[in-house]
Formats: structure tokens, sequence, C-alpha cells
């Protein structure tokens, strides 16, 4: 019999990772490869794919887990992804929202839609809550991890700038499309998401801090082994 300390953190890591790959694939088989390697939701479920895969595979070899480091940006990352589709994309109030382009989706390409911006975040979500061992992380990292956004919309804005005016998706997402907005507003809308993603960095640290252990039976082999000494 496989034991549970390890069979239920790598199967469910297993199918964290399976559903970022399989609804990048759909979206890489069924429009422009270069159109859907440019947007940060993409970026962010290969990221899930790998790092997931790998933790899968630890967790089941009972080695250490990916560096916190690593592991919670991850994890913050696709959380934001999710946060930032439903409250500001799907959102029929927001002034960002793209309802017209999502009502259209039907078929394997919705199916996509959800795997990416769905079921990814609430299963990174859940993982980190019952199957990850607390403590790991620190508040420097909330600073460290603004690199991957700051990394991210600079190429945006770079491809952007490039392409023809008339291209399609030339901007990925409406709150930094310089197109329509300028420069000015577009700087604005990117400091102010990336102070809101300061903060919810901030949380998710404070949130491994203070959550208890993983689930009873998992406690033998700790996912991500708790560093010793004060939050610092």
């Amino acid at each position: 019999m496989i034991a549970p300390d390890r069979a239920v953190p790598a199967g469910f890591r297993a199918l964290i990772a399976a559903a970022a790959l399989v609804g990048v694939s759909i979206e890489l088989a069924q429009g422009s490869v270069p159109v859907v390697l440019s947007f940060f939701t993409i970026w962010t479920n290969i990221a899930v794919a790998v790092v997931f895969g790998l933790s899968a595979t630890r967790a089941w070899q009972r080695r250490p887990d990916v560096d916190p480091l690593y592991r919670g940006g991850t994890v913050l990352f696709i959380l934001i992804t999710g946060l930032v589709f439903h409250l500001v994309l799907a959102n029929a109030s927001s002034p960002f929202n793209v309802m017209d382009d999502l009502n259209r989706l039907s078929g394997a390409k919705a199916v996509a839609n959800q795997l990416l911006h769905t079921v990814t975040p609430v299963g990174a979500a859940l993982d980190f809550l019952l199957l990850t061992a607390p403590r790991t992380l620190r508040p420097r990292h909330a600073a460290q991890w603004l690199a991957y956004p700051l990394l991210y919309v600079t190429f945006a804005l770079v491809r952007g700038a490039l392409l023809a005016p008339d291209t399609a998706a030339r901007y990925t997402y409406p709150f930094i499309d310089v197109a329509r907005y300028g420069y000015a507003r577009v700087t604005l809308n990117a400091m102010v998401l990336g102070l809101v993603f300061y903060a919810l960095g901030l949380l998710l640290v404070a949130a491994d801090r203070y959550r208890p252990r993983p689930l009873p039976a998992l406690r033998e082999n700790r996912i991500s082994s708790p560093a010793e000494g004060p939050l610092k």
C-alpha cells in the first residue's frame, strides 16, 4: 500500500501540473504560437507545470521540495493570474473587462480558459494551505518576486512598441495598452499593480507564517522543510 504522506501531495501536484499543461497546449494548438506565448497567463501556467511537476516528483521520492523562493513565487503568480482574470478581466463592472471576447469562447478554448484561470489557481491555493509545510517564506521574498511581473511588463511594452498598430493583441492586457491610454496612464497602472502584487506577496508570507501544519497523515513527510529561527 502506498503511504498517503507521499501519494497525496505527489498526486495532487501532478494533477495541477497536468491542468496547466493541458490548458497551455490547447491554447498553443488553437492559436498563434507567438501571440499565445506573449501572455502572462501562459508564462505563469508554464511555470506551474514545471514547478508543480518537479514538486510532485520530489514528494513521491521523499526529497526536499523546490526552493521556497520559486515555489512560493509560482503560487503567488498563479493566484494573481486568477484574481486579475476574475476581478478585472471577467468582471463586467471593471473598466478593463474583456467580456465580449470571453463570451465568444467555446469548446476546447473555453475549457483551456477555465483550466488556466480557475483550476490551477484554486489547486495551487489548496496545495499551499493543506499539503505544504509552513514557515518557509520570508518577507524579502515578496520584494524578490516583483522581478517577475517587472520582466513581463517590460517585455509586453517593448513587444507592443515593435508591432504594427493594427496587429491583433498588440498589447496583451487592456491595462497596459499604450495605444489607448498612453505611457503615463500605463505606468501608473503598472505601479498600482506592482504595489498590489507586493502586498499580496506579504500576505502570502504572513499566511505561510500562521497557517497550520499539513494534514496529520502527511506530517511525516515535510514537503517543504520549515526554516528554523524567527521570521526575518
